[in-house]
């Protein structure tokens, strides 16, 4: 069964839903509404990976999420930490996360694959190829499917080295991150090379600009939101249909419903 991720960004720029929740209050309350939606985890990050965007200082970082995962933690969620440094994922696992998901894939601090293994927590590591400072410059591909294939089975290999278990190890392909909309789309009709590595998938799809893309090759004008999550729930059906652990989304309860048609469809449970 595909897991589904709901996303708490407790930030004030966040590409979607930047500033919404940026308040301890808001991040919580709107976790809590994730988990009543059905989500089977939530995300929690303090920075925002938007391209273009700019670091936040750690001690930031850490004073946006660390109340809100303590009290989400405490009410029994399963809590992934969004982060790319150590210093704030190993805070959070003490705070109650269980898995730290960092986009650069133990990249961007070399600190970071040692921290996680000296905890009890799962480590995602994403494809990734810089900062979102310069989201598309690195974007050159000459076989994009292979290539990040091979860059994140490197990603694996460095957590292992550092002490973490091939079971505590989850990968995702970083849809946006170094990739165009087009790109993004060829590695999706590559999932089946990714997901027969052996290790659990996470795809994140949602709200991005691939979605857009994909409506405006078909002569149509996406108008908000609600749009761009119909959008999500379609790619989160055909995620699970790949073999996909998990689907980190914004809309939780939308992603449920198409992934509950899609099990009535196909008799399951």
């Amino acid at each position: 069964m595909t897991l589904v991720m709901g996303i708490v960004n407790v930030t004030p720029d966040s590409f979607s839903d930047g500033g919404r929740y940026a308040t301890h209050e808001a991040a919580i309350a709107h976790g809590r509404a994730l988990l009543a939606d059905g989500a089977d985890l939530l995300d929690i990050g303090g920075e925002s990976t938007r391209p273009g965007a700019t670091r936040v200082a750690q001690d930031d970082e850490q004073a946006r999420i660390l109340p809100v995962i303590e009290t989400l933690a405490a009410d029994g969620a399963v809590i992934s930490v969004d982060t790319m440094n150590a210093g704030t994922a190993a805070a959070a696992v003490a705070a109650g996360a269980r898995i730290v998901n960092d986009v650069s894939g133990g990249l961007a601090d070399p600190d970071m694959l040692a921290a996680v293994a000296r905890t009890d927590a799962d480590v995602v590591v994403q494809h990734w190829r810089g900062h979102s400072d310069d989201m598309y410059g690195t974007a050159v591909y000459d076989d994009i499917v292979a290539e990040v294939v091979g860059e994140l089975a490197e990603r694996v290999a460095a957590a292992r080295a550092a002490g973490i278990p091939d079971h505590r190890i989850i990968v995702d392909p970083g849809f946006g991150f170094g990739k165009t909309p087009e790109q993004n789309w060829q590695v999706v009709r590559g999932l089946d090379e990714l997901v027969g590595g052996g290790h659990r998938v996470l795809l994140g799809t949602s709200r991005k600009r691939m979605l857009a893309v994909a409506a405006s090759g078909a002569g149509i004008e996406l108008s908000g939101e609600s749009d761009l999550d119909l959008a999500t729930a379609v790619t989160s059906v055909l995620a699970a249909q790949a073999g996909a652990w998990a689907v980190r989304v914004h809309d939780v309860a939308a992603t449920r419903l198409a992934l509950a048609v899609r099990t009535a469809w196909e008799g399951e449970g």
